[in-house]
C-alpha cells in the first residue's frame, strides 16, 4: 500500500485525462490555499497531518476530487468548439446566399416572408390608423420611418428578380408617406422612384445611368415584360404622375401614360384625337390585375381618381390664367365632379365663381360662391369674393354684410395651415399648388377686413360707422399689427400712415374735430424726422405699373428719395387737414397757419430735370402733392377773402389755377376774387374760358373715379366752389352789355 506525504506531493501526477498541477510556486513555496479549491484543501489538510493513508480508496478518492474542475473546464470548451463550427456554418450559408444573389438567384425563402410580412403589418396598423386626423397624422410620421427602413433593409442586397415587385411594393407605399406627411410634393424625394427603376433593370442585366427620367421610364416599360412587375411598374407610374403633376409637367404625364397605356393595350394607347389627351389617358388608364392589394396603404384606384381630379383642377387653373375662360369652366367642372376632400372642392367652387365674375355673369358667381359655403362654411376666400361680387353689384349694404360676416368668422375660427383628414395620403391639395391659386384663396387678416370695413364705410358716406371702424383698426395697430399682417401685394391695406388720415377726415367729417386734430399731430410728430430739407426725385413716370400710390403695406421696393417724398406727402396732408378742421371751427387765423405749414413744406420737393412732363407722365405721388398745393392754396385763399384782403387772396387764387387749370373750383374762386375786385373785364374772360372748356365735366369724372387717396375726399367737397347763381347771373349780364356795347 502506497503512502504520500505533503512534502511530496508536487511529485504526484496522475495518468489519464486529468493531470494535477504543482501546489508549489517556482521557488517552492506552497501557494495560499485560499486560492485553491475546496476539494484540494480538503486533500491538502488530511495530508497536512503526515498520516498514513492505509487504504487505497483515500488515494482515489482525493484523485477523484482534484479532477472535477477540470472536467468542468473541458466540458465549457467542448461547448464552446461546437459554437465555433456554428458560426463557420453561418458565414458559409451567408457567403452562399451572397454568391447567390451576385449571380442573379432570389434570396432565402425566409427574408421574402419576412418582409413581406412586415409591410402586411405595416399596412394593417395604418388601416387602423387613419380613421382620425390627429392620430392618423402622427402614425403616418411613423410609418414613413419604418417603411423607409424595411426599404433600405431590402436595398442592401442586389437586386434580383424574384424580391422586385416587393421592393417596389414598399418604395410606393414609402413614397406615399413622404407625400402624405408633407405640405407639398417633395422634389428631391422623387429620386427614390429613379433609384427603384434603376435597380429594376439592374435585375435584368442593364443599366440607365445617363438616362434622363422620362427616358427611364421608357426603357424600362418597353424591356421589362415580366408579368409579375407590370402591376408594381404601373403603380409607381401613377406616384411619378402625382410628383409631375405637383410640378405641372403636364406633358410629361400625358407621355407616361401613353407608355402606360401601351404596354397595357396596344389597341387603346392612342388618344391624340382627344380634346383633352390628359384626362382621356388618365381615365383609360387600367393598372394590372395582381393576386392581392393586401400590402397597399392607398389603392391604385385611388389614386388614379385623385390624379384626374388634380389634373382637371390645374389644367383650369392654367386656362383662367391665359383667360380661356370658357374652357376654365369645362375643366373646373370636371374637377368639382371627381374624388376630392370637402376644402378643395368648396376651392373648386371659388375657382369657378371668380371665372363666372370674370365673364361678366356676376349672379353665376354668386351661385358657385354661395355652393362652396355650403360645402365648407370655414371657406373665408368665399366670402371675401362674395363681398367684390356685391361691391361691382353697387350693392353696399350685401357688401358691408358679406364683410362683418367675415370679420366675425376670422375672430372666431381663423384658418388653419394645416392639411385635411390623413384619409388619403396622396390628395390634390398636395398637387394643386400654383401662384393663381394662392392669389384666389387668399386669406384675409381680422385688420384687414376691419380696414376695408371702414373704407367702404367711408366711401359711401357711412361716417359714423366709419370712425368705428377705424379706431376698432388703430387699436389694433397699437397691438402690434405689422407684426400680424402678412406684408405681400395682395393686401388691401395703404401704408399706415394714410389709414391715420383716412382716420382724420372720417373724424373731421363726424364733427370730432379735436379728435382729428390729434390723429394729424401723430401723423407729423412720426414723419417729421423722416423729411429731409430737399426732396429730389424724378417726377416723370418711367414704369407706369409699378407706380401705384395705394401699393399696399409692402409697396415694392421703394427708392430712399421717393419713401421720402411719401413721407412729405403725409405731412403736408396732415397740415391741409388742421387747416380745413381749423376751417371749419371759425379759426380763420390758425388755419391760415397751417395752409401756410403746407404751403411751406411742399416748397421741400425739387423735381429732378427741368422738362414739362404732361400729367399722364408724372408719378402718382407728384399728382397728389400738387392737388394738395391747390387744396392748400384754395383754402387760404378763402380764408383771405372771408377777412376781405382781396390782393392776398387773389394770388392765392390765381396761383391754383396755374397750377391746375382745367380745376373748376380755382377758376370759379378766381373770377370770384376778381368781381370782388372790381376787376369785371378779366372775370368775365376767365368766365368764357371756363364756360368753353370741358373742366366741369372732366373735373366731375375725376372725382368720380377717385384717382387721388380717399383721404383727401373731404378736402375736395370743403374747397367746393358754392353755387352762385347771383355772381353766375351779374357776369351774363355784365357780358351782354359789352357785347350791345361794342355793336353800336
Amino acid at each position: 500500500m502506497t503512502v504520500f506525504f505533503a512534502g511530496d506531493l508536487d511529485q504526484v501526477t496522475f495518468k489519464g485525462p486529468f493531470q494535477l498541477a504543482s501546489l508549489c510556486d517556482s521557488t517552492g513555496k506552497p501557494r495560499p490555499q485560499r486560492s485553491l479549491p475546496a476539494a484540494w484543501r480538503r486533500g491538502l489538510g488530511l495530508l497536512g497531518r503526515r498520516r498514513p493513508l492505509h487504504c487505497a480508496c483515500s488515494a482515489v478518492a482525493v484523485a477523484t476530487a482534484l479532477s472535477r474542475p477540470m472536467a468542468a473546464r473541458a466540458r465549457r470548451a467542448a461547448a464552446n468548439e461546437r459554437r465555433a463550427g456554428r458560426r463557420e456554418n453561418c458565414g458559409a450559408r451567408a457567403a452562399a446566399a451572397m454568391k447567390r444573389q451576385r449571380s442573379g438567384a432570389a434570396p432565402e425563402p425566409g427574408c421574402l416572408q419576412a418582409w413581406a410580412a412586415e409591410c402586411e403589418t405595416l399596412a394593417c396598423r395604418w388601416r387602423a390608423a387613419r380613421g382620425s386626423a390627429h392620430g392618423g397624422a402622427a402614425a403616418a410620421r411613423q410609418l414613413r420611418g419604418a417603411f423607409g427602413e424595411l426599404l433600405l433593409r431590402m436595398r442592401g442586397l442586389p437586386p434580383a428578380l424574384p424580391t422586385m415587385p416587393l421592393e417596389l411594393t414598399v418604395l410606393y407605399n414609402s413614397l406615399l408617406f413622404v407625400m402624405g406627411t408633407s405640405d407639398c410634393a417633395i422634389k428631391g424625394e422623387a429620386e427614390g422612384i429613379r433609384q427603384g427603376l434603376l435597380r429594376v433593370l439592374e435585375a435584368f442585366g442593364t443599366s440607365g445611368q445617363d438616362l434622363s427620367t422620362e427616358e427611364l421610364w421608357q426603357k424600362v416599360l418597353q424591356e421589362v415584360t415580366v408579368e409579375e412587375l407590370q402591376a408594381p411598374l404601373h403603380r409607381l407610374g401613377a406616384l411619378q404622375a402625382a410628383w409631375w403633376l405637383a410640378d405641372s409637367c403636364l406633358q410629361s404625364i400625358t407621355d407616361l401614360f401613353r407608355l402606360l397605356s401601351s404596354a397595357e393595350d396596344p389597341e387603346r394607347a392612342s388618344c391624340s384625337g382627344e380634346k383633352n389627351e390628359l384626362l382621356t389617358l388618365l381615365k383609360a388608364w387600367r393598372a394590372p390585375a395582381e393576386e392581392a392589394s393586401i400590402s397597399l396603404v392607398q389603392s391604385t384606384e385611388d389614386l388614379k381618381e385623385t390624379l384626374c381630379t388634380a389634373a382637371a383642377f390645374l389644367q383650369g387653373l392654367q386656362e383662367l390664367e391665359a383667360g380661356n375662360l370658357p374652357t376654365t369652366i369645362c375643366l373646373l367642372q370636371e374637377a368639382a365632379g371627381g374624388l376630392c376632400s370637402k376644402r378643395v372642392l368648396a376651392q373648386i367652387y371659388v375657382c369657378l365663381g371668380c371665372c363666372a365674375q370674370r365673364m361678366g355673369k356676376p349672379q353665376t358667381a354668386l351661385q358657385h360662391l354661395k355652393r362652396a359655403l355650403q360645402v365648407d362654411f370655414q371657406c373665408h376666400p368665399a366670402l371675401s369674393h362674395t363681398a367684390v361680387v356685391y361691391k361691382e353689384l353697387g350693392e353696399t349694404d350685401a357688401e358691408l354684410q358679406a364683410l362683418s360676416l367675415l370679420y366675425e368668422a376670422l375672430e372666431k375660427n381663423p384658418p388653419s395651415a394645416t392639411s385635411s383628414s390623413p384619409y388619403f395620403l396622396i390628395r390634390a391639395d398636395l398637387l394643386v399648388n400654383t401662384p393663381i391659386l394662392a392669389s384666389l384663396l387668399r386669406h384675409r387678416h381680422p385688420s384687414e377686413v376691419k380696414y376695408l370695413l371702414a373704407q367702404r364705410c367711408l366711401q359711401d358716406g357711412r361716417v359714423a360707422d366709419a370712425v368705428e371702424h377705424y379706431l376698432d383698426f388703430l387699436a389694433l395697430i397699437q397691438e402690434g399689427l405689422q407684426q400680424q399682417v402678412p406684408l405681400d401685394s395682395g393686401s388691401p391695406l395703404p401704408r399706415i400712415p394714410e389709414v391715420f388720415l383716412e382716420a382724420a377726415s372720417a373724424l373731421e367729417q363726424d364733427g370730432r374735430h379735436q379728435d382729428s386734430l390729434t390723429v394729424c399731430d401723430e401723423v407729423i410728430s412720426r414723419t417729421t424726422h423722416l423729411v429731409p430739407q430737399i426732396v429730389q426725385v424724378e417726377e416723370k413716370l418711367e414704369q407706369p405699373e409699378c407706380a401705384s400710390l395705394g401699393t399696399g403695406l409692402s409697396g415694392g421696393l421703394l427708392s430712399q428719395k421717393r419713401e421720402s417724398l411719401f413721407c412729405l406727402l403725409w405731412r403736408a396732408a396732415a397740415y391741409l387737414h388742421q387747416g380745413w378742421v381749423w376751417t371749419k371751427l371759425g379759426n380763420g387765423k390758425e388755419a391760415i397757419i397751417q395752409f401756410s405749414r403746407c404751403l411751406n413744406d411742399l416748397l421741400r420737393f425739387q423735381p429732378c430735370g427741368h422738362s414739362v412732363e404732361t400729367a399722364e407722365n408724372l408719378l402718382p405721388e407728384v399728382k397728389v402733392l400738387q392737388k394738395i398745393r391747390l387744396l392748400s392754396l384754395i383754402g387760404r385763399g378763402m380764408q383771405f377773402l372771408e377777412q376781405e384782403r382781396h390782393k392776398e387772396a387773389l394770388l392765392d387764387f390765381q396761383h391754383g389755377w396755374q397750377i391746375s387749370p382745367d380745376d373748376p373750383t380755382a377758376a370759379f374762386y378766381l373770377v370770384q376774387v376778381l368781381w370782388k375786385l372790381n376787376r369785371k373785364q378779366e372775370a368775365a374772360d376767365y368766365w368764357q374760358k371756363y364756360l368753353e372748356s370741358p373742366a366741369g365735366e372732366h373735373g366731375q369724372q375725376e372725382r368720380q373715379g377717385r384717382p387721388f387717396p380717399l383721404y383727401l375726399d373731404s378736402c375736395l367737397k370743403l374747397a367746393t366752389f358754392p353755387k352762385d347763381e347771383y355772381l353766375a347771373k351779374c357776369i351774363q349780364d355784365y357780358l351782354r352789355t359789352t357785347r350791345q356795347n361794342s355793336s353800336r
